[in-house]
């Protein structure tokens, strides 16, 4: 199951596990404070394997960084 980032306004950020078809909390399970779903920042982006423009069309003039340390 996925985890969602909350911001209570009386406790702050915490994560909670949900299912996605689980509609958006809209207490704090701690303190029935208020809170929101906010967007999370470290989401990172990995394009491996075929299919993508970045890793099927590398310019030919283009060098690994290692080989222009030397």
């Amino acid at each position: 199951m996925p985890m969602y980032d909350y911001r209570c306004a009386v406790c702050g950020d915490f994560e909670y596990e949900q299912n996605i078809k689980e509609s958006p909390l809209s207490s704090c399970p701690k303190c029935g404070g208020p809170v929101k779903r906010i967007i999370s920042r470290n989401v990172g982006l990995v394009f491996k394997g075929s299919g993508f423009h970045i890793t099927d069309y590398v310019h030919k003039n283009e060098t690994k960084s290692s080989d222009s340390s030397n």
